[in-house]
């Protein structure tokens, strides 16, 4: 495995960087600004926006890693991760009738929630009508009754 601490391959992530923060970056922090001013660990030691080479030895970054919000997105989506917008949180939801159901998940959303995941019986999951006889005893045993 070639080394990544040559002078072509640093200035190559320097340059990466110095893009990334010019063309990548501003985007995200428009859309998303950052939730704090400084990010730290529990022992107050500051968590930089992005690690490079400088970080760690004996790895192909670009190839393997990138940058936040850029291909092959191994350090997320947005170019600033999680400090601009949070990750989805979920809530396992569901009630008896799809009335019902649906009263809830409009709830859910109209009171913050940004995901939304159902739990539906076995017939439903496989796509079995709830009148086939192979439904027989699963039509409503789970998931519809959280």
């Amino acid at each position: 495995m070639p080394k990544i601490f040559n002078m072509d391959a640093v200035k190559e992530i320097e340059e990466g960087i110095k893009r990334w923060e010019r063309e990548t970056l501003p985007k995200s922090l428009s859309r998303y600004p950052e939730r704090l001013d400084r990010f730290t660990t529990l022992s107050d030691i500051e968590v930089k926006r992005v690690y490079t080479p400088a970080d760690l030895k004996d790895h192909n970054y670009m190839e393997k890693l990138g940058l936040p919000g850029e291909y092959p997105f191994t350090r997320g989506i947005h170019a600033t991760m999680y400090r601009g917008r949070i990750w989805t949180m979920r809530m396992f939801s569901g009630y008896g009738s799809p009335e019902d159901t649906n009263k809830r998940l409009k709830f859910l959303i109209e009171h913050g929630e940004t995901g939304l995941s159902l739990a539906f019986d076995y017939p439903t999951l496989v796509g079995i009508d709830a009148d086939d006889p192979m439904a027989g005893g699963e039509v409503g045993r789970y998931g519809d009754y959280i």
